[in-house]
């Protein structure tokens, strides 16, 4: 597996994007995350978006992180928020979403952020053991879009220190 930046734009990350909305509305009903969100919220040094492929050169996961400051969504100044982080069924169970946190991760705090935090769902209990496995705690208080819903779940990781294994 190869995973590469790309822009939050291109055809590959749209096709993911669309397929991971289908998974959310799958889940909690309705019509997917309404997150706003803008390719330039990706593009270095203020974010980043990575697609890995398979051998056969098909997209098959995705992740990206945004900068994110101090604002009346709860966020913090130097965080990095986490953004949809999803694998395809027939690749999951093979460490891509691990190593494509873990390069997000790294490329935060090489951008200066200080903190990842990630909004994510009570639905999602696959999620949520991959990043308390990697280091994220929940965070108080809550931020972003969904941070008035019961459903929603935070969590945050201050950057520098290394995931558990």
């Amino acid at each position: 597996m190869t995973i590469v930046p790309v822009a939050y734009d291109h055809p590959d990350a749209v096709k993911l994007a669309d397929e991971v909305q289908v998974e959310y509305a799958r889940r909690y009903g309705g019509e997917g995350d309404r997150t706003p969100l803008d390719p330039e919220h990706f593009a270095p040094p203020r974010g980043l978006y990575l697609i890995a492929y398979d051998p056969e050169g098909l997209p098959v996961a995705t992740g990206g992180w945004r900068a994110m400051d101090r604002n009346g969504e709860g966020y913090a100044d130097g965080d990095a928020e986490l953004k949809r982080m999803y694998v395809i069924p027939r690749a999951r169970g093979l460490g891509l979403a691990r190593r494509i946190l873990a390069a997000l991760e790294g490329d935060a705090l090489a951008a200066g952020r200080v903190r990842m935090v990630l909004e994510t769902g009570d639905q999602q209990p696959e999620a949520i053991t991959l990043y308390l496995s990697s280091g994220y705690r929940p965070a108080v208080p809550k931020f972003g879009l969904y941070r008035d819903y019961d459903s929603s779940r935070c969590f945050a990781k201050p950057l520098g220190r290394r995931s558990a294994p």
